[in-house]
């Protein structure tokens, strides 16, 4: 048995959003950290293959799903920048 193309999809989704809207962001780790902590505030949907969920999911679905990833980045962004600004302190 091969279980290495079993994935989470949110996780393409949360990494997309971060490639695309967080790019002022050079520090690797704070990326990371915040993409963690979206991952936690989200369902999970494990995939084998992401053309076949692609192809079956409904145009409502992706949008509802992008819609939950921009918020959850959002509130993860928030949140580890909070913390590490108050380690420093």
């Amino acid at each position: 048995m091969n279980f290495e193309n079993l994935h989470n999809y949110y996780e393409n989704l949360v990494t997309e959003h971060l490639r695309e809207n967080y790019s002022d962001i050079s520090d690797s780790e704070l990326l990371e950290d915040i993409a963690c902590v979206a991952l936690n505030q989200l369902p999970v949907r494990y995939i084998r293959h992401n053309v076949d969920f692609i192809f079956y999911m409904s145009a409502e679905e992706r949008a509802s799903m992008e819609k939950q990833v921009q918020k959850a980045v959002k509130d993860a962004s928030q949140f580890v920048k909070k913390t590490k600004n108050k380690k420093k302190s």
